[in-house]
């Protein structure tokens, strides 16, 4: 018994020694976490952040380790790491971080405390960088009245947001915000600091920025003088802040013609950022940028040139880096922020036209950047259908689920809801679809950056190789002159800036031919009149179809030569005509050229990556708009529910219009059969199994036909007969004010159940259900990898809302972004029989040896033109995609001749 006690005593004593020696460990552990974390924050205060970097990684380690991941001090490291990865410019590095630190924050911490303010003020200045302004700003202000709260008005960490939230409003453009909040934080700053602070020479630095982008110069350059000055005499000489000094006062210098004080300072600064944050450090674009135009200025081409070829090789790193994370909301407005850099090489060729190396950069910039988010995005779901696990494809279709949620909220309207939480509804939604979506980019962007596009000194030349014999690619690309090479006083706010049109010829043999083709204003509206002129039938509309050729295909003619098959990556507003319906005072375009259109001419570079063909033709036409459709999963049957808008305008018509409303289409029925005539084993829907869930449904069909009624909202007319939905949406100013702001919300098909019966006494029809209606936004989600064709036998199905340099947003988008290889669309609204004859041509032709895609259109075309001789009836649609023969598409007995 005694020596089993002295044994309980000796393990007892052993265990409090090692209780004591574990504390002992714990507290130096922490103790050296905290001295990391001191030594990370003097480091980041001299401006070396990738030492820095070291030693937060360390503090975080060490704190994780002892006091947990969900502890607020380790909150405090991701703070700061996460601050680090983003002036070193690795933003996909500091976002989970920044992001990860937020979240523990808020849910320890009172909504009102100051952390939660500087956490909130590190992600929206992630944001800002990024060009994610509309996601910054709300994320400063909220950080701004936090801050506020805690601190009083006059406080430094107030004066940070300030400065912060100006130099938004300053990017953004937005001068008369900035300036007031630039001035007070500035105030802030000398009462705290006193006059000769570094904090002061950074306030001073933002307002000379304004001002000199305002061209008050003599304002601008004694602020930042004297901001340099106060730098270089508190920071190390190599400190990042002295750069954006330098470079602030260089800006003010060449603005104002003065090369000699000018150049030098750039020199110095753009060596300060490579020494302290890396050689492709987004902020080295900008200084070679800005000392390039230095010397464009100067007449010094030959040294501008591999300037601005480094410049754009770095930013195209950045995207092809940070890209990879992001949702395609994100992506849009990323690539409009490098928007500008990417016009400076538009304009370098507009004002050096004969430069071999210019046209070059040009060209690549265009390759490269047109049509670059729809692209990622197609990139994404090919991932997520084909490679990734089980995991990631159910969320992908939770993010579905919740687009058609978004969809059915869109169109029904309010019903009973309060206007403001009808919006809020709707803003959750598209938050949750967005970050779902962010996720997926992020789980699948291992693989992605596998089949990384090639770099860019190559893409010029890749392409070139892919044109086939005979062919031309031509790059139309729209661009705003800002100015910045005009010389001195050139490219700040009060500079004129002008939309222009560029068009960028390319040849199998490499050589380049490029045309400056003027103001966009006039080119714009001649496509507007023909594309009106071709839609309502006008007799006349030979005079715009030879305005428009005049202003953007003539120029191209010499070049072209005997080139007959031509790949046109249209822009602006020419993504919305047909090429084949321009007239050249002799003859249609179409009786001379061989027209496939593409997203960017990028996309003819053999893919890195198969899908085998599927040899099935699926065909959904002629749908029962009377069949009554069974609710969505989860929703349980009632009254439908009217669109707020759509009730306004049901409202008032009278009961025989509103019945001609929803008009069946047997044109499409023929379709459908004459398609199964020619291949046997196609699959045909019709009628009451025309259903958006069928198509929803579907996987990867080898080709898929929809033949019914299309919408793009906005539309003034609706005509008889012809495969439009009519006014949906889109019916005078209260409604166009209240339609969806996503354009992949306002184009859709319309499916089996959507005519209602007329509602009471009124005599007002109701608007079609949900379950009748397909927007693009859910088309986007199908899997369509595999599928060659898609045809879109629909009015309006090509049309969308223009975004420069990146398409056109709407069906055609979603079903690119889909997977599909090759989609036939229409420009206007398209009449029932015609479009049956058009298209069994097509099919017939696509069977019998014209078998590229665009080609068998095109024959398609020839032959309705010699019974309808309106391009109305004959050029509504276009061919976007692959220009290839259909592979294993088995065709039926062959069918005579229709006399």
């Amino acid at each position: 018994m005694r020596q089993a006690l002295a044994w309980m005593m000796a393990a007892v004593l052993c265990c409090a020694a090692g209780a004591m020696a574990g504390e002992e460990r714990t507290e130096s552990q922490l103790e050296q976490a905290q001295e990391a974390y001191d030594r990370a924050t003097k480091l980041y205060e001299t401006g070396r952040y990738a030492d820095a970097l070291i030693h937060g990684r360390q503090a975080l380690a060490l704190t994780e380790a002892v006091l947990g991941g969900t502890h607020l001090e380790t909150a405090r490291c991701l703070d700061l790491l996460g601050v680090l990865h983003r002036l070193q410019g690795n933003s996909a590095e500091a976002e989970p971080l920044l992001q990860r630190g937020f979240e523990l924050r808020e849910a320890a911490l009172d909504k009102r405390h100051p952390d939660i303010a500087s956490s909130l003020d590190h992600l929206a200045s992630l944001y800002k960088a990024q060009g994610s302004y509309d996601r910054a700003a709300p994320l400063y202000e909220r950080a701004l009245a936090i801050q506020e709260k805690a601190h009083g008005q006059d406080h430094p960490q107030v004066a940070v947001v300030l400065s912060n939230l100006a130099r938004l409003y300053s990017e953004q453009g937005r001068y008369e915000r900035a300036e007031p909040l630039y001035k007070r934080a500035l105030a802030i700053h000398q009462a705290a600091y006193g006059k000769d602070h570094p904090q002061v020479a950074a306030s001073l630095n933002n307002l000379a920025s304004l001002y000199m982008n305002l061209g008050s110069y003599e304002r601008a350059e004694p602020l930042a003088v004297r901001a340099l000055f106060l730098q270089q005499r508190a920071l190390p000489k190599n400190h990042p802040d002295i750069a954006s000094s330098l470079n602030n006062l260089a800006l003010i210098f060449a603005r104002q013609g003065d090369v000699e004080r000018a150049e030098p300072r750039y020199r110095r600064a753009l060596a300060i950022i490579e020494a302290t944050q890396g050689r492709n450090h987004p902020y080295v674009a900008d200084l070679l940028i800005n000392l390039a135009q230095l010397r464009l200025a100067d007449d010094r081409l030959d040294d501008a040139l591999p300037l601005l070829q480094r410049a754009f090789a770095i930013s195209e790193l950045r995207l092809r880096r940070e890209a990879l994370d992001f949702s395609e909301s994100r992506l849009t407005a990323f690539m409009a922020h490098l928007r500008t850099q990417e016009e400076l090489l538009y304009e370098l060729q507009r004002a050096m036209p004969t430069e071999d190396e210019v046209r070059h950069l040009a060209l690549t910039a265009a390759l490269l950047r047109k049509g670059r988010s729809v692209e990622e995005t197609a990139d994404t779901s090919r991932t997520i259908h084909q490679r990734v696990s089980a995991q990631d494809r159910d969320a992908f279709e939770r993010l579905r689920g919740l687009r058609s949620q978004l969809a059915t909220l869109s169109l029904q309207g309010p019903g009973s809801l309060a206007p403001a939480d009808y919006q809020q509804r709707l803003q959750e939604l598209a938050s949750q679809g967005d970050a779902l979506e962010a996720d997926l980019a992020r789980r699948s962007a291992p693989l992605r950056a596998l089949t990384t596009l090639p770099p860019p000194e190559d893409v010029v030349s890749l392409v070139a190789e892919a044109l086939p014999p005979t062919h031309a690619l031509v790059e139309f690309i729209a661009y705003m002159d800002r100015g910045i090479l005009r010389g001195p006083g050139a490219g700040g706010s009060q500079a004129p800036q002008e939309l222009r049109y560029l068009a960028m010829v390319l040849f199998p043999d490499g050589s380049i031919e490029a045309f400056e083709l003027g103001a966009a204003e006039p080119i714009d509206s001649a496509a507007a009149r023909l594309r009106d002129a071709l839609a309502n039938r006008d007799a006349n509309f030979l005079v715009p179809a030879q305005a428009l050729y005049r202003l953007v295909f003539a120029p191209l003619r010499k070049a072209l030569g005997r080139t007959r098959n031509v790949f046109i990556s249209p822009d602006g507003q020419l993504g919305l005509v047909p090429f084949a319906a321009l007239h050249d005072g002799a003859e249609f375009l179409v009786d001379s050229y061989d027209f496939t259109y593409l997203t960017s001419g990028k996309d003819l570079l053999p893919r890195t990556w198969t899908v085998a063909p599927s040899p099935s033709v699926v065909v959904l036409a002629d749908p029962d708009f009377h069949a009554p459709v069974p609710p969505a999963p989860g929703k349980t049957p009632g009254p439908t529910q009217r669109s707020f808008f759509v009730e306004r305008f049901f409202s008032t018509l009278r009961t025989d219009l509103g019945a001609s409303l929803w008009t069946p289409l047997p044109g499409t029925r023929g379709e459908a059969e004459a398609i199964q005539r020619m291949v046997p084993s196609a699959q045909l829907f019709l009628g009451s199994e025309a259903t958006k869930d069928r198509l929803l449904h579907l996987s990867a069909p080898g080709v898929l036909h929809l033949a019914t009624h299309g919408f793009f909202l906005g539309e003034p007319s609706t005509q008889e007969s012809t495969r439009a939905m009519g006014h949906f949406g889109a019916l005078g100013e209260d409604a166009l004010a209240a339609r969806p702001a996503d354009p992949l919300l306002r184009s859709g098909l319309v499916l089996a159940g959507a005519r209602a019966a007329t509602s009471g006494g009124s005599g007002a029809a109701k608007p079609p259900p949900d379950s009748a209606m397909v927007t693009a936004l859910e088309l986007a989600g199908l899997n369509l990898w595999g599928t060659q064709l898609v045809v879109l036998s629909a009015c309006d199905t090509g049309r969308g809302d223009v975004k420069l340099g990146q398409g056109v947003y709407g069906l055609r988008r979603a079903f690119v972004a889909a997977g599909a290889e090759t989609v036939v669309m229409s420009l206007w609204k398209v009449n029932d029989e015609t479009t049956r004859v058009l298209m069994e041509d097509y099919y017939r032709n696509l069977l019998e040896g014209k078998g590229r895609r665009a080609t068998a259109l095109r024959e398609a075309m020839l032959a309705l033109r010699q019974t309808h001789g309106h391009p109305h009836y004959w050029a509504p649609f276009i061919v976007v995609g692959q220009n290839t023969p259909l592979r294993a598409l088995e065709a039926g007995p062959r069918e005579q001749p229709r006399k």
